[in-house]
C-alpha cells in the first residue's frame, strides 16, 4: 500500500480526535458564540479585530474542522478508488465525509439561529459517527499489508449479540454525556457516584435528573464491559484481537469513568473534561471495529 496514503490516513484519524475534543473544549469553554452569529467568517470579518479568548477557541475549532475536513474528502475518494474492492470500504469513506459535512451544518445552523441543548447534544455524537468511519478506514489500509488475523475471524452468536447492542447502547451513553455538557449539569451534583447535595433523595430538577441519568447509563456500560471482556478472557483466548481488544476496551471504560469522577472532584478542571472526551471517543472506535469484525464474521460464516 502505497506510503503516502497510510500517512494520510494517519493524519485524519488524528485530525478527528482534535476535532472531538475542539467541539468539547468549544463546550465546556462556553465559546460556542465567540465569533457572534457570523458563519464561517468571525463577528462578519475574516481577519477579526477584537480578540477574545472565547473567539479564539471558536475560530481555532473552525480551522481545524475545516483543514480535517479536506483531509477526510480526500481520504475517501483515494481509499474509495485504491481499495473499492473491498466490501467495506465504499460505505466507510462515505460514512466518514458524510456525518463530518453533517456536523459543521449543525454547528453552523446553532451558531445562526441558536438550538436546543437536545440538539446541540447530536454535535458530538455525529462527529464521533465520522471520526469511526475515518480510523476503520485507516485500519482496512494497513491491513492491506499487514494480512491481519481478523480476516478469518469466527465470532460466536452470544459475543456477536453483545458487540452489536454495547456498541449501540454506548452511543446512547455519548449522548447523555453530551447533554450534561450542553445543560450545564456537570457539577449540579457535588456528590459521586450518587446525587446527595447534602440530603439524600430523588432528583430534584432536570439538570439533576440529566447528571445521574449518565452517570447510571455509564455505570451499566462500564460493568457490560467488563462482563463481555470476562466473556472473552475466558471463552476466546484463542481470538486474539478479540481478547486484546476487550482487554483494551476495559482499561478505557475504566479511565472514562474514572475521568468522570475527577470533572466532580476537581470541580470541571478542563484538562480532565477533555481527557473524558478523548478516552469515550477512542472506546467508541474499539466498539465499532468490534462491528467491523462482527460483520466480517457473519459473511464467513456465510460461505464457509
Amino acid at each position: 500500500m502505497q506510503r503516502s496514503l497510510k500517512w494520510l490516513a494517519i493524519a485524519a484519524t488524528i485530525g478527528m480526535i482534535f476535532v472531538l475534543i475542539g467541539g468539547a473544549l468549544v463546550t465546556k469553554t462556553g465559546s460556542g458564540m465567540g465569533c457572534g452569529r457570523s458563519w464561517p467568517l468571525c463577528n462578519g470579518q475574516v481577519l477579526p479585530t477584537h480578540i477574545t479568548t472565547q473567539l479564539m477557541i471558536e475560530l481555532a475549532h473552525r480551522i481545524v474542522s475545516g483543514i480535517v475536513g479536506i483531509l477526510v474528502l480526500v481520504l475517501s475518494i483515494w481509499t474509495w478508488k485504491t481499495i473499492g474492492h473491498i466490501r467495506e470500504t465504499k460505505f466507510l469513506s462515505f460514512l466518514s465525509f458524510f456525518f463530518l459535512l453533517l456536523q459543521g451544518l449543525i454547528g453552523a445552523a446553532a451558531v445562526k439561529w441558536g438550538q436546543s441543548s437536545f440538539i446541540l447534544a447530536l454535535h458530538f455524537g455525529i462527529s464521533l459517527i465520522s471520526f469511526a468511519a475515518v480510523f476503520l478506514l485507516t485500519l482496512l489500509i494497513f491491513e492491506i499489508d499487514k494480512k491481519f488475523d481478523a480476516h478469518k475471524l469466527i465470532i460466536k452468536k452470544r459475543m456477536g449479540r453483545h458487540i452489536l447492542f454495547v456498541t449501540i447502547y454506548s452511543y446512547l451513553v455519548i449522548y447523555t454525556g453530551a447533554l450534561v455538557r450542553h445543560t450545564k449539569s456537570s457539577l449540579v451534583c457535588r456528590d459521586w457516584p450518587l446525587c446527595l447535595n447534602d440530603a439524600p433523595s430523588l432528583p430534584t430538577n432536570m439538570y439533576e435528573w440529566v447528571q445521574m441519568g449518565h452517570r447510571t447509563a455509564a455505570a451499566i456500560l462500564l460493568l457490560w464491559i467488563f462482563y463481555i471482556t470476562y466473556l472473552a478472557i475466558r471463552y476466546d483466548k484463542e481470538q486474539k484481537v478479540l481478547f486484546w481488544g476487550w482487554i483494551v476496551s476495559s482499561i478505557l471504560v475504566s479511565l472514562q469513568a474514572l475521568a468522570g469522577a475527577l470533572i466532580i472532584f476537581t470541580k470541571l478542571n478542563l484538562g480532565v473534561a477533555l481527557l473524558h472526551a478523548f478516552f469515550i471517543t477512542c472506546l467508541f472506535g474499539m466498539l465499532s471495529y468490534f462491528l467491523l469484525l462482527l460483520s466480517r464474521s457473519r459473511r464467513n460464516q456465510m460461505y464457509k
